[in-house]
């Protein structure tokens, strides 16, 4: 079953557009219906508050958000945990991190085995 999850994420993808008037719990909430996981946003060491937006998250932190990036995330399930936290890092400066279940995710796994529990 397992090869066959891993084939099937492959074909399993969402494409982001985050916009730096989108809210931070706009941005998790799509992310957790496109993946089943939880996208947690820090402003620096702490959890960043859902009610910011991706420019107000930059107003409130010493890194630089990209609030005017024209990239576009793309995530795949087939993706590893550790690389769509260090694309949010590479295309907008913020951090993040993956749970499932108010657990972190281990960033070796896929999106798609952390969203079936495969860890």
């Amino acid at each position: 079953m397992g090869l066959f999850n891993n084939i099937k994420d492959r074909f399993n993808n969402a494409e982001f557009s985050v916009a730096p008037n989108k809210k931070l719990k706009t941005i998790s909430k799509d992310f957790e219906a496109a993946f089943d996981l939880e996208l947690v946003f820090f402003k620096g060491k702490r959890i960043a508050e859902g009610d910011l937006t991706m420019k107000q998250l930059n107003d409130k932190t010493s890194a630089e958000i990209n609030k005017n990036s024209d990239q576009e995330l793309n995530l795949k399930a087939s993706m590893k945990v550790g690389d769509a936290e260090k694309a949010f890092l590479d295309s907008y400066g913020t951090t993040v991190q993956l749970k499932k279940n108010g657990k972190l995710v281990p960033n070796e796994i896929t999106l798609g085995q952390a969203a079936r529990g495969e860890y």
